[in-house]
């Protein structure tokens, strides 16, 4: 039985989420095992949560604000 899940509530793995950021998979890594990505571990795998992963990346944007204008 597969249970649909929402976009909000659905975990990653490393080579989906370095996918969705447009990253190399070793930078998923070191940024999860410095603990600058908010992620957690499953057995040895590192997954993601969508939606700590959607407010990590609006806390970046407010940190670092665009040169434009």
């Amino acid at each position: 039985m597969i249970v649909p899940m929402s976009s909000k509530n659905q975990v990653l793995t490393a080579l989906e989420l370095a996918q969705y950021l447009r990253i190399h998979p070793t930078t998923v890594y070191k940024l999860a095992k410095r603990g600058d990505l908010p992620a957690f571990k499953v057995g040895g795998d590192w997954r993601f949560n969508r939606a700590s992963i959607e407010k990590w990346l609006e806390g970046r944007k407010n940190r670092f604000p665009d040169n434009f204008g």
